[in-house]
């Protein structure tokens, strides 16, 4: 049966860290068997937004980077954050324009996502893209991006086959690859 209602009970909550982009915070709870426990939570002060371009011929774009966290590169969808007080798609076509160049005349967005919920609260938010127009890239000062054409099938093939691991870009090929019947 689902409910709204919390089981858990805070009993104090204690901010560790905060940055522009993050807060965690420490927190001493009564948890749903009413012991006592600790939780640490990473509220993020973006949404995630991904994107999918599409093409008339059926390609899509991927934006290559080496990802600081993982130590390792990563190939994705277009993505990045969005203020929290900024509609999604606002953000999208912003990101769309500064990662590949491209404009969209068309947008759908195809879904929402707790990209971990067990430890932080971060929403992502996924569009895609079409009636697309090449224009200019504006990379962020601290982005060094490959960017690559591709068919979309193939980039579905990335993530069968754990080339593409980053739960936006799973989530949201996946999702168009469904709605698409590919």
């Amino acid at each position: 049966m689902q409910t709204d209602q919390s089981p858990w009970k805070t009993v104090s909550s204690t901010v560790v860290y905060d940055n522009p982009w993050i807060r965690l915070r420490h927190e001493e709870v009564i948890t749903p068997a009413g012991t006592s426990g600790i939780y640490g939570v990473a509220h993020f002060k973006n949404k995630a937004i991904g994107i999918i371009p599409i093409d008339k011929e059926g390609y899509t774009w991927l934006v290559g980077q080496y990802r600081y966290p993982l130590e390792e590169y990563s190939w994705e969808i277009p993505m990045g954050g969005g203020s929290i007080d900024v509609d999604p798609l606002i953000s999208a076509q912003r990101e769309l324009k500064e990662e590949t160049g491209l404009i969209a005349l068309d947008w759908q967005m195809i879904g929402r996502i707790h990209t971990s919920n067990s430890v932080t609260d971060e929403e992502g938010f996924i569009f895609v893209a079409q009636d697309l127009e090449q224009g200019e890239t504006e990379f962020d000062d601290t982005e060094v991006l490959q960017i690559w054409r591709l068919p979309l099938s193939e980039a579905i093939e990335m993530v069968m086959d754990n080339r593409i691991t980053d739960s936006l870009s799973v989530y949201g090929l996946l999702k168009v690859a469904r709605l698409k019947g590919i």
